[in-house]
C-alpha cells in the first residue's frame, strides 16, 4: 500500500487540527490564526496533489482504488461484532480532494482581506478550518458511519459560519433555517446507514469484496423487496438520496441555501461552491453502485436514477426562475447554486457519475470566482447588497469586472470557451440520450435559457450604465450593513458610527485590495481552462472517472448548436431589456414587473413556498406543540393530579385507619401487656423475704381454700 494511502487521513486532520489551535488562541492572534488555517489547507492541498498523482498513475486499472481500513469497535465476540471504519483513493476522491483543498485555499486567502475589519477574525478562521477538515472527511470516507460523523460536522460548522454575525436577527434565523431543513434530510439518511447495514452486515464501502457497494451485497439487496414491491437496494438509495437533497438543497428542501448568503461572503462561496453544497452531489456519486443496482435482465434506468433525474430537473428551472427577479446580488447566485446542483443531479441520474461530476467540479471554480467576486462588489460599493443601488462599476472596479464577467459566461454555458458550456452541454447530451422521457432535456434547455438571461441582467445592472449608489437611502442601508457587519453585540453604536463616517468620507466605489483580486484571477483562469478537459474531442475527465453511461456522439454538434443559440439568444435578450437602457434610479421599476398575472410578484416571493410551509408545515408544527402543551397541562397534567389526589386521599384513610385501628388496638394491648408484666416484673424482685411472703399467703389462701371446700 502507498505511503499518500496510509496517510490520506492527514488531508483533513490538518484543518482540524488548525481549527483546534485557532480555538486555542486569543482573539489578538489574527496572524496566527489565519496563517495557521491557509498553511493547513496549503499543506493538504499538496498531499491532495500527491493523491492525484498516485491515482493517474493506476487510472483505468483495478489498483484506482486503494483502501485502507481499520477496527473501531468490537461490540460482540466475532468478526459480525467489529465495526470498521476506514478511507478510500479512488478517482472520484482524488478529484474532489484537488479541488476542495485549492478552491478552499483561494477563498481562505481572500478572507484575509474580507474579514480584516472584523472583530471576531480568530473565530471565523476556526470555523472555516473546522468546516474545511469535515468536508473533507466526508470525500476520504470508504464508510458511511464515518461519512456520516464528518457529514454532520459540515451541518454544525455551516450553522455556526452561516449565523456568524449573530447579532444580526436575519443571519440567526438563517442559520437556524439551515441546521433545521438539513436534519430532515439527514434523518432519512440515518435511517437508510441502518437499513443498509441491517442487510450487509457492514458500513464500509470496499473491503476486499465484502463492501456495502460491492457485487455480492448489491445483489443480496437487488433481489429482496420490501413490502410495496420495491427493491431493498431502491428503497436504501431513495432514503441516502433525500439526505442529499437536503445537504444540496433539492426541492423540495431547498429553502434555507438561499438565506445561507447572510453569512459572510467567503461563507457563501465555501458553501455554494466547494464545499457543503457539493456534498450531497458527491454523496450520490459514492453511492451509485447502490443507486444504478438492478437484477439482470433489467432496464438500466433504474427507480433511484429517476427519482434523482426527476428532482434535479424540476430543481434547474424552479431555483433559475426565481433567480430572474431577484435583486440582491448574492441571492441571485445563491438561486443559481440550487439550479446548478439540480444539472448535476441530473447529470448523475441521466448520464452516471462522470457526467455529475464534471458539472460540479467547473461549477466550483466558477460559482467561487461569482461569490467571491460578488463580495468584492459588495467590499467596494460600501456593503450595498442591492444591484438596483449600483451600475457602472466596471469603471471603479476594473479587475473585478474582468474576472467576474468570466465567471459569469461560465456559468451562463457561453459556446466553446468556458467550462460551464462543455459541462452543461454534457448533461444536456446525456438528458437528450435519456430513454425514460425527453422532458428533462427540455426542461435543462429551458434552465440554460433562464441562466443566461438573469446573469446577464445582474452583470448590466451592476456593472454597465451609471453609479445608482449616491443617494441617501443607498448610504444609509450601507452604513447599517457595515454596522451589521462589524460589529459586536455590545459595542454597536461605535460600529454604527464609524460605518457613517466611512460611507461620507468615500460614497464612489473602489476596486478590493490586491489580496481579494489575486484569488479572482487565478479562479477565472480555471473557468476558462478546466472545461478542455471534458470536451468531445477530448473527454479525458470522464475517462478518468469512468463512464456508466456511453452516449451517442452523433447528436453532440447538434446539440451544442442548440445549446449555442439559447444562451446567446438569451444573453442578447436580457441585455437588449437591462443593457440597451441602463436604469437610471434605483426606484424605477424591473421590466419585468409588466409581466401578466402578477409573474414577476410570484418570482420575486419564490413562488410563495416559504410562506407556504409556513402557513402548513410550520403552523401545523406550532399548533401541534400547543396541542402536546394542552394534553400535557389538561389531559395528562389533570389525569396525574386526580391520581395524585386519590393517592393522597387513600393515604388519609390509611393512615386513619392505621392510627385509629390497628395502633390504637395494638396500643392498648401492649399497654395491657405491659401493665401486666410491671405487676409480674414485681413478683420478681430478687429478696428472699418477699418470695416467703408470697409463699405464706399462698399456702394461707391454699389452707382457707382446702377448709372451704371440707366444711361443705
Amino acid at each position: 500500500m502507498a505511503w499518500i494511502v496510509k496517510n490520506l487521513w492527514l488531508i483533513p486532520a490538518l484543518p482540524i487540527l488548525a481549527a483546534g489551535l485557532s480555538a486555542l488562541a486569543p482573539q489578538r492572534c489574527r496572524k496566527f490564526s489565519a496563517s495557521l488555517a491557509i498553511g493547513s489547507m496549503a499543506i493538504a492541498f499538496l498531499l491532495a496533489l500527491c493523491a492525484f498523482a498516485h491515482t493517474l498513475q493506476h487510472s483505468g486499472h483495478d489498483a484506482a482504488r486503494e483502501v485502507s481500513n481499520f477496527e473501531w469497535l468490537r461490540f460482540a465476540a466475532g468478526d459480525p461484532g467489529i465495526l470498521k471504519l476506514g478511507w478510500v483513493l479512488d478517482p472520484l476522491t482524488a478529484v474532489m480532494l484537488v479541488m476542495v483543498t485549492f478552491v478552499g485555499s483561494l477563498i481562505f486567502i481572500y478572507s484575509v482581506g474580507y474579514m480584516a475589519h472584523d472583530e471576531n477574525f480568530t473565530r471565523f478562521f476556526t470555523f472555516l478550518s473546522l468546516f474545511a477538515g469535515a468536508m473533507l472527511g466526508v470525500i476520504i470516507a470508504n464508510s458511511l458511519l464515518l461519512l456520516f460523523i464528518c457529514w454532520e460536522l459540515v451541518g454544525l460548522t455551516s450553522y455556526l459560519l452561516i449565523g456568524f454575525w449573530y447579532h444580526k436577527p436575519s443571519a440567526a434565523a438563517a442559520a437556524k433555517k439551515a441546521f433545521i431543513t438539513t436534519r430532515i434530510g439527514d434523518v432519512a439518511l440515518l435511517l437508510g446507514m441502518v437499513w443498509l447495514y441491517s442487510q450487509t452486515g457492514t458500513l464500509l464501502f470496499y473491503d476486499d469484496g465484502h463492501g456495502c457497494m460491492e457485487q455480492s451485497a448489491l445483489a443480496k439487496m437487488v433481489a429482496q423487496t420490501t413490502g410495496v414491491g420495491m427493491a431493498v437496494s431502491t428503497a436504501i438509495g431513495l432514503l441516502i438520496f433525500v439526505g442529499a437533497m437536503g445537504k444540496s438543497g433539492q426541492v423540495p428542501l431547498h429553502v434555507w441555501l438561499p438565506d445561507a448568503m447572510e453569512g459572510p461572503t467567503p461563507v457563501s462561496a465555501l458553501i455554494h461552491a466547494a464545499t457543503m453544497v457539493a456534498a450531497g452531489v458527491f454523496l450520490v456519486a459514492r453511492v451509485y453502485p447502490l443507486m444504478g443496482a438492478h437484477p439482470e435482465g433489467a432496464a438500466l434506468e433504474t427507480t433511484a436514477l429517476q427519482v434523482v433525474t426527476w428532482i434535479g430537473a424540476i430543481t434547474a428551472v424552479f431555483a433559475a426562475s426565481i433567480a430572474v427577479a431577484q435583486n440582491d446580488i448574492k441571492r441571485i447566485l445563491a438561486y443559481s447554486t440550487v439550479s446548478q446542483l439540480g444539472y448535476m443531479m441530473m447529470g448523475l441520474g441521466v448520464g452516471g457519475v462522470a457526467v455529475g461530476m464534471f458539472h460540479l467540479i467547473t461549477h466550483a471554480f466558477f460559482k467561487a470566482l461569482l461569490f467571491m467576486g460578488a463580495g468584492s462588489v459588495i467590499h467596494g460599493c460600501h456593503e450595498e447588497q442591492d444591484i438596483r443601488h449600483m451600475g457602472g462599476l466596471r469603471k471603479f472596479m476594473p479587475v473585478t469586472f474582468a474576472t467576474y464577467a468570466v465567471g459569469m459566461l461560465a456559468l451562463a454555458g457561453f459556446p466553446l470557451v468556458f467550462s460551464g458550456f462543455w459541462s452543461k452541454d454534457e448533461i444536456l447530451h446525456a438528458a437528450h440520450g435519456w430513454h425514460v422521457s425527453q422532458v428533462p432535456f427540455y426542461l435543462g434547455v429551458f434552465g440554460a435559457l433562464l441562466t443566461a438571461f438573469y446573469m446577464t441582467r445582474q452583470v448590466a445592472l451592476v456593472f454597465f450604465g451609471k453609479y445608482r449608489g449616491g443617494h441617501s437611502t443607498s448610504n444609509d442601508k450601507a452604513a447599517h450593513s457595515y454596522a451589521a457587519k462589524t460589529a459586536p453585540a455590545a459595542g454597536h453604536q461605535v460600529a454604527k458610527s464609524h460605518s457613517k463616517e466611512k460611507s461620507s468620507h468615500s460614497k464612489d466605489p473602489h476596486e478590493s485590495p490586491a489580496v481579494m483580486t489575486t484569488p479572482l484571477a487565478i479562479l477565472a483562469f480555471f473557468a476558462i481552462a478546466l472545461g478542455f478537459i471534458g470536451t468531445p474531442a477530448w473527454p479525458w475527465f470522464q475517462e478518468f472517472l469512468g463512464k456508466h453511461h456511453e452516449q451517442a456522439e452523433g447528436g453532440v454538434v447538434p446539440l451544442m448548436i442548440l445549446s449555442s443559440v439559447v444562451v446567446l439568444g438569451s444573453m442578447a435578450f436580457g441585455w437588449w431589456l437591462y443593457g440597451r437602457k441602463p436604469m437610471v434610479k434605483p426606484s424605477e421599476p424591473d421590466v419585468l414587473e409588466k409581466l401578466p398575472a402578477g409573474v414577476y410578484t410570484w418570482l420575486q416571493r419564490k413562488y410563495g413556498i416559504d410562506e407556504l410551509y409556513e402557513m402548513t408545515i410550520i403552523a401545523f408544527n406550532a399548533w401541534w406543540a400547543k396541542a402536546c402543551a394542552f394534553l400535557d397541562a389538561w389531559v395528562w397534567g389533570g389525569v396525574v393530579l386526580v391520581v395524585s389526589y386519590l393517592i393522597l386521599g387513600l393515604s388519609v384513610v390509611n393512615r386513619s385507619f392505621d392510627e385509629l385501628v390497628i395502633n390504637l388496638g395494638f396500643d392498648q394491648s401492649c399497654e395491657g401487656v405491659t401493665t401486666g408484666g410491671k405487676w409480674m416484673a414485681r413478683l420478681q424482685c430478687g429478696r428472699v423475704q418477699s418470695y416467703l411472703r408470697i409463699i405464706g399467703i399462698a399456702l394461707a389462701v391454699l389452707v382457707f381454700i382446702l377448709i372451704w371446700g371440707g366444711a361443705k
